[in-house]
């Protein structure tokens, strides 16, 4: 079962079904550093939020394919360049940073490193148009000591695929264009599919990978048994709604998917599980899910699991969504 809704349809579900909605537990599985602005808003229209981050962002080592594409890039081979998250847009200022640095050094030989870093930081000119996919990562940009005057950072109207591929500098993209994206390994491929067909070629740096956190199954497990307990351990649905789980990467869903079929299997082989059949595993289908885009949509649907889809990753389009679906 699924349904989209606009943001306005979701936050008036959102303000007529506040004061119901208190019991509602609400699992957000984002990264560390990016869940706490979603976590502080949920838990402030009065909901329950357990933090149980799937992803863990790690840098990784920049090779000199990385640094050709850049160099290629601040040479003027490519129509725009698309950065798909905060943590891809500090990485990869650090490195445009680093190679004015060096451009400025070998034209400046004689100036003190303090010197020379003012020089290139104020220097940075953008060879093409810079599209920041969503408002975090526009603002990594913006905020940057870079003198605003040297570029300009745009955004789609919706950070979505539809909402890239509706912007004039994308759709006015054609074959022999080329196109470079700032992302991490294994993140959403958004535009791909419709640059490739068009004949448009896409080059790609990914600046950092997103692993399982080591305790991710330590901290499900942990919170699993506490919830059960303060529900008696048996069928919940009488008298607590399914736990909503926030999901924002079809990278995360996996992880989540590995950890909940692992600690049911364990939940399953345990002594007390098999003398007790009432004390019965969660399942997937046992949560609903808030899930971000199309694809990750599609992988939830693909199991038959209850969900919702946003185009966004606002904490109140969220809020609203959480709202519509558990009511």
């Amino acid at each position: 079962m699924s349904s989209t809704l606009n943001h306005a349809q979701l936050i008036a579900n959102s303000q007529s079904n506040n004061e119901s909605s208190r019991k509602q537990v609400v699992i957000n599985t984002r990264p560390v550093e990016r869940a706490a602005a979603l976590t502080d808003h949920l838990q402030a229209a009065g909901l329950t939020v357990v933090e149980i981050p799937m992803l863990t962002l790690q840098p990784r080592p920049t090779i000199e394919q990385d640094m050709t594409l850049m160099r290629q890039w601040l040479a003027g081979d490519y129509k725009a360049l698309v950065i798909v998250s905060p943590t891809a847009a500090a990485s990869g200022l650090a490195v445009w940073q680093a190679l004015e640095d060096e451009r400025q050094a070998q034209n400046h030989d004689d100036d003190n490193n303090n010197e020379r870093k003012d020089i290139a930081i104020n220097a940075l000119q953008a060879p093409s148009y810079l599209i920041a996919v969503g408002e975090a990562t526009a603002s990594v940009l913006n905020n940057a000591k870079i003198e605003a005057s040297n570029y300009q950072v745009l955004q789609p109207h919706i950070a979505n695929n539809e909402g890239m591929l509706a912007m004039p500098e994308i759709e006015r993209l054609q074959a022999g264009d080329k196109l470079l994206v700032w992302r991490g390994l294994g993140g959403r491929r958004l535009l791909v599919d419709t640059l490739l067909a068009r004949g448009v070629h896409i080059d790609s740096i990914a600046w950092y990978e997103r692993i399982m956190p080591v305790d991710a199954m330590t901290q499900y497990e942990q919170w699993l048994q506490g919830f059960l307990a303060r529900n008696g351990m048996q069928d919940t649905s009488a008298s607590q709604p399914k736990p909503i789980v926030v999901v924002s990467s079809g990278t995360a869903f996996e992880h989540w998917e590995s950890i909940v079929r692992a600690v049911a299997e364990k939940a399953l082989n345990q002594e007390t599980a098999r003398e007790n059949p009432a004390i019965l595993p969660y399942e997937l289908s046992d949560f609903s899910y808030v899930v971000l885009g199309e694809r990750l949509a599609d992988m939830v649907a693909e199991q038959q699991l209850s969900y919702w889809r946003v185009e966004d990753l606002a904490p109140e389009t969220i809020l609203a969504a959480i709202h519509a679906k558990a009511y």
